[in-house]
């Protein structure tokens, strides 16, 4: 099977510092990829570059085989990308800005519109759909962002934080979704900070620190190597992150 991302020999410096180091990696379809690391490891300079943000990088980046620099527009008609946080117009409902998306990747009004009913219902915003979204509240945001990101049902799906502001109802949907968009070949690639989440949607999970990838396997792998432990514990130890007393230490300031 062909990898659907190839990366190879990935570096990028900001200045005199080096974001990544000689990454080579590659994804395959139907993989739901658990992108892990401290802040500062490089996880979102890997995204952006991903997903075309960032092209003065060394080494190459082929998504289903187009080259991200030579054909980005190309590349970037293959991925979905869902961040954490982004600004909508907040004078348009979401039938409006879903459809001004769909324009953007050229699809068909009739499937564009049929699916942006079926999203937005799926979300619980069939009521909200002709709402101005300047009232809508962080959780509402984010599930627009997500129906955005899906919309044109690409084949490569990057998640950046997706589920921040989202109730516990529409996590359990997200997850859900994860399951089955992987389940017909799509390739999900998640970032995240909450460990638990990872552990249970992935199938593998990289973890960068420092700009290299230290581990690369899946939940079971990673713990016959680390020792039967929680993702947490994992990634405290190969990061040489030590929590051990840190909510003491946070508790004695108010001492």
């Amino acid at each position: 099977m062909e990898p659907i991302i190839s990366i190879r020999q990935l570096v990028k410096s900001y200045g005199t510092k080096e974001v990544l180091k000689n990454i080579n990696l590659d994804v395959f379809p139907g993989q739901v990829v658990g992108y892990i690391g401290p802040n500062g490891a490089g996880k979102s300079t890997t995204v952006k570059i991903l997903c075309g943000l960032i092209n003065d990088f060394e080494g190459s980046v082929t998504i289903k085989n187009v080259d991200m620099k030579q054909d980005p527009t190309k590349a970037k008609k293959l991925i979905g990308y869902v961040p954490e946080s982004a600004e909508l117009y907040d004078v348009l409902t979401p039938m409006e800005f879903l459809t001004f998306m769909g324009n953007l990747y050229e699809l068909d009004e009739k499937i564009c519109n049929n699916r942006i009913v079926k999203l937005l219902a799926a979300f619980g915003l069939d009521n909200n759909i002709d709402q101005r979204m300047e009232s809508f509240s962080k959780g509402m945001r984010q599930k627009v962002l997500i129906a955005s990101g899906i919309l044109h049902n690409p084949d490569i799906i990057i998640l950046d934080e997706p589920l921040g502001g989202l109730d516990a109802n529409s996590v359990i949907v997200i997850k859900d979704l994860i399951n089955r968009l992987a389940k017909e070949g799509k390739t999900i690639f998640y970032c995240s900070h909450m460990m638990d989440i990872v552990e249970k949607v992935s199938d593998r999970i990289i973890l960068i620190d420092n700009g290299n990838i230290v581990a690369d396997g899946s939940i079971e792998e990673l713990r016959a190597q680390q020792g039967d432990q929680s993702l947490e514990k994992i990634f405290s130890h190969l990061t040489n992150t030590n929590t051990d007393g840190a909510s003491d230490d946070l508790m004695n300031a108010f001492n």
